[in-house]
């Protein structure tokens, strides 16, 4: 079982950044793939980022050249820089797990991008 919470969402204004952190508990972290996610009010859920357990990234089209998906294996940690932020970012952002038997999601962190 492996638990993941995300953090480092909130407010900014167009053309800002942030930085959003998925912690992930368990000692299996660097076998995992790990995804970003997000939804907008009445849309599905959609990709946005993932990176493999031997670190190949790979991008959605719609934020490519501005967000770049990481991890850091010592710390079981993913994260996701969001430069050039715009409105149409905004959704809540899920954190995502998969490798083995499991897939396993985060609660979600909001990110809002409004003057």
């Amino acid at each position: 079982q492996v638990q993941l919470v995300e953090s480092g969402g909130g407010l900014v204004q167009p053309g800002g950044s942030l930085r959003l952190s998925c912690a992930a508990s368990g000692n299996f972290f660097r076998l995992y793939h790990m995804g970003w996610y997000r939804q907008a009010p009445g849309k599905q859920r959609e990709l946005v980022a993932t990176i493999t357990n031997s670190g190949r990234t790979n991008y959605d089209d719609s934020v490519k050249g501005r967000f770049t998906i990481s991890r850091d294996n010592a710390r079981n940690t993913a994260y996701l820089q969001m430069n050039s932020l715009k409105p149409e970012d905004t959704a809540i952002y899920y954190c995502n797990a998969a490798g083995g038997p499991g897939n396993y999601w985060g609660q979600g962190t909001q990110v809002t991008v409004s003057s």
